[in-house]
């Protein structure tokens, strides 16, 4: 029997996305922008310590290896030939930091995602040394001086990790973020693998000026960092390398872009004042600056947005960034146990249609923008006898939303503006409520594309794009129109403001909960002062909320 015939689609472009909590590796027609099949596998993160978030480096790279395998098999299935994947780009969660030794490709400690906290005397002792009237970290940066960002976890690493101090010494020790890690790897790794990142990347570590787009060596200085361990910063849409191994060896990689500015350009936001707001782990609203660096008044981030190709400008975009979004629906499901799946969030909030009075404040990693207060921590409050873990879940999702209203009222401060609606992407898009309750808080249309799998298709592009692939035509006129879903607010704007000037009240009370002291040392011996009360008391507390936050009678 004849073999059955592969479909012709012309080319195809794939896509690395490597999120904080999962990877995926998807494949798109460069003509018609549509997603053909993909791939997900979930990533652990690990929690040493109190307020330490890390990942396994080696657990990530194999999770791409087994998300392209996996989806090349699926086209397999579906008759369409590999051969026509021309391209791949690499989208990645942004600033975590990992140090590998370029010899033997072997990490030299886990990755320090950027959630993690435990740098914060670091940023505290940091901040002394910058005069009050010359912030030149943020003035070249764009960036706060912060725990989120690559050069403090950098320098961690450097004062704590001997593994790390000897390679730095002995010359072995390579630093990148999630996608120079990956690119080095895919390209060869120990045996001639490419150490690069793209400015997108480089403009999150701290340590990149974004006028000048080169490593800034007055900051390398200051944070105490070897140059010499730092990638060569490339555009966001050339060749960087070749895959070296598995389905799709010799295909070139040709496209990286930090996940926020991924979803920028899959959402084709490419003229000034065009904006989007991404719903992953945490909530990313970026809006296109176009070719100025504009600096906020009002808590926002100044960052790269993209830079199509060797030759061509580089494109800036403010950034309001809210560190946990999903993050606080995995926390349910792993940490309370309220919910088996994610999913499952939608169905109890909607059971319920309220929080009833209850606000979520989710600041596991302190608050990021528009507050940057490190001190925060997260609460939940307004509980009467009659709260539920249905009102929980939707005091979630409304947390969700509220952050972003904050975000969003910071934009249009800043950029004068306001916006007439609000263009969304990300996994937690599905999620129907929320997007309702996100178009009645913020009182503007959201729109969601049908195919939210933007940060994917942004990476595909700027790898179909690039010079020597050429398969993908970014010219306005060739790019896809895209079918979209709107929700339109449903209650008065006087319910909606309440509930925000509530939620705002809620924010202060979970502000100035640690000091740098609990929050860093994680110090087993603070405990042994605590009277054997304190432990049955909250042993008590915490059996019976559990109980009857998960419904046990």
């Amino acid at each position: 029997m004849a073999a059955a015939k592969k479909a012709v689609l012309g080319p195809l472009v794939g896509a690395v996305d490597q999120g904080t909590s999962s990877t995926r590796f998807l494949v798109f027609n460069s003509k018609t922008a549509e997603l053909l099949s993909h791939h997900q596998v979930e990533i652990k993160q690990e929690f040493p310590r109190e307020g330490w978030v890390e990942q396994d480096p080696k657990e990530i790279l194999q999770s791409v290896y087994e998300c392209i395998e996996k989806t090349c098999e699926k086209l397999g299935q579906l008759n369409i030939d590999i051969s026509n994947i021309k391209a791949i780009g690499v989208s990645n969660q942004r600033e975590t930091t990992v140090v590998w030794d370029k010899l033997t490709g072997e990490p030299l400690y886990n990755a320090v995602v950027w959630l993690d906290l435990r740098t914060q005397s670091t940023v505290e002792n940091l901040s002394k040394r910058i005069p009050g009237n010359n912030n030149f970290v943020k003035s070249k940066t764009g960036l706060p001086l912060s725990t989120y960002f690559s050069a403090v976890k950098l320098r961690w690493l450097l004062d704590n990790v001997r593994k790390v101090q000897r390679a730095v010494e002995e010359d072995r020790a390579l630093f990148g973020t999630i996608d120079s890690w990956l690119i080095w790897s895919l390209t060869g790794g120990a045996n001639g693998g490419v150490h690069c990142t793209d400015v997108t990347n480089a403009s999150r570590t701290m340590l990149f000026n974004i006028h000048s787009l080169e490593w800034d060596k007055e900051l390398c200085e200051f944070f105490e960092i070897p140059m010499k361990i730092l990638p060569n910063v490339r555009s966001s849409s050339e060749i960087y390398g070749l895959m070296k191994a598995g389905a799709l060896e010799g295909v070139p990689i040709s496209g990286c872009l930090g996940d926020q500015s991924a979803a920028l350009v899959g959402q084709m936001c490419f003229q000034d004042g065009q904006a989007k707001n991404t719903y992953g782990t945490g909530c990313f609203l970026l809006c296109n600056t176009g070719r100025k660096c504009v600096f906020s008044e009002h808590g926002l981030l100044t960052t790269v947005a993209y830079k199509l190709g060797r030759d061509k400008p580089v494109y800036y975009a403010l950034e309001g960034s809210v560190a946990i979004a999903g993050a606080v629906i995995r926390w349910l499901r792993d940490n309370l146990g309220i919910i088996k799946t994610s999913e499952e969030i939608e169905k109890l909030a909607k059971e319920v249609g309220t929080s009833y009075g209850c606000y979520f404040v989710p600041a596991f990693s302190g608050l990021y923008a528009p507050y940057w207060e490190p001190s925060a921590r997260g609460i939940i409050c307004g509980l009467t006898q009659f709260t539920n873990k249905c009102h929980i879940a939707f005091a979630a999702l409304e947390a969700v939303c509220f952050q972003t209203r904050e975000i969003l009222d910071a934009m249009n401060r800043d950029c004068g503006i306001p916006l007439s609606h609000l263009q969304v992407d990300g996994g937690m898009t599905n999620n129907k409520i929320l997007m309702q309750l996100q178009a009645d808080i913020l009182y503007i249309p959201v729109v969601k594309p049908s195919m939210p799998e933007t940060t994917a298709l942004g990476a595909a592009m700027a790898a179909g794009a690039a010079e020597g692939v050429g398969v993908w035509s970014l010219e306005p006129e060739d790019l896809s129109a895209v079918t979209m879903e709107r929700f339109e607010p449903q209650i008065n704007a006087e319910e909606s403001e309440i509930r925000y000037s509530t939620w705002k009240k809620a924010v202060m009370k979970s502000v100035g909960w640690v000091t740098t002291q609990s929050s860093e040392s994680g110090d087993p011996s603070i405990f042994c002062s605590l009277p054997l009360g304190f432990f049955i008391v909250s042993s008590m507390v915490m059996l019976i909320g559990a109980r009857y936050f998960s419904g046990i009678p």
